[in-house]
């Protein structure tokens, strides 16, 4: 009997090693090498894709959609966005498009989006103008509802809106920007942003009386000038309040004293109200004599 342990002809002999296994597949490349090779490769891929992307006519603006434009004109915001000349949509810088669109004086904020492959979308907001700002030996200029001057006042452009002008306050450069400030300058805008914003035609600002405004005539029953103006001293505060009380005074002199006509009212302090007023008679008679 042969007890001779004879060899597993189906079981691989571990002592013969497999060099492609242990090693790699290439293992007399070292590793760093091929890693370097992997990223030239892909990158040689992206370039070219990158390549294609932004030479191929198909991804060239085709169409520019623009909204919230009015003063500022369409024409405008497409030379500002550089858009003159055919440009490919994923070569567009958008935020410095954004930022050269709203260098536009009646351009407060702008928003650029790309939509599709050959389609971008301008959304604009636009400036709110307040009033008109006359200072001495300077252009006159338009500020928005912050306050803020932000284009000098063109009559022949700047048409189709009334606007109140405003006389008397102070202008402050620093740090290259031109703004109001100061306790007159928030008086005559809390008084703007009140409920008769729109009836005021004229503000004159006075650093110790405040303000004194000029209304067109609603406070007597028949005005007796062709467009009446009436000036009204309001001082630093209360505008609504005593803005009514100047018509509550109104409505009680032509009530009881129908003679007389309004031609100033002085509501400094609203609990003491000083009324100029003259004969109805006299200002026929100035008005013939061409006073």
């Amino acid at each position: 009997m042969n007890d001779a342990i004879k060899p597993n002809r189906f079981k691989k002999d571990a002592a013969i090693p497999t060099p492609w296994k242990e090693h790699g597949l290439y293992p007399h490349i070292p590793k760093m090498a091929r890693l370097a090779v992997l990223i030239c490769v892909l990158s040689l891929i992206a370039i070219y894709a990158h390549d294609a992307v932004v030479q191929s006519p198909f991804f060239t603006v085709r169409q520019v959609a623009v909204s919230g434009e009015h003063r500022a004109k369409k024409q405008e915001i497409l030379a500002l966005a550089g858009l003159s000349d055919p440009v490919n949509i994923f070569q567009v810088n958008v935020p410095a498009m954004e930022k050269r669109i709203a260098s536009h004086p009646w351009i407060s904020t702008a928003s650029v989006r790309r939509s599709l492959f050959y389609t971008l979308t301008i959304s604009v907001v636009e400036q709110s103008p307040l009033a008109i700002v006359r200072i001495e030996n300077m252009p006159d200029m338009i500020i928005n509802a912050q306050g803020v001057p932000f284009k000098a006042y063109d009559p022949e452009q700047d048409h189709g809106f009334f606007l109140p002008v405003i006389s008397g306050l102070d202008l402050t450069h620093t740090e290259n920007l031109y703004h109001f400030e100061g306790p007159l300058f928030d008086a005559v805008l809390n008084l703007l942003h009140g409920q008769y914003q729109d009836r005021i035609i004229f503000i004159h600002g006075d650093p110790h009386m405040g303000i004194t405004i000029h209304l067109p005539d609603r406070f007597n029953l028949n005005p007796q000038l062709e467009n009446p103006v009436i000036p009204v001293s309001l001082g630093f505060d209360n505008y609504d309040k005593k803005l009514l009380r100047a018509r509550q005074v109104s409505q009680y002199i032509t009530a009881n004293i129908p003679g007389k006509t309004i031609c100033a009212i002085d509501l400094f302090d609203i609990d003491t109200v000083f009324v100029k007023t003259a004969d109805t008679d006299v200002l026929d008679t100035n008005i013939e004599k061409g006073a």
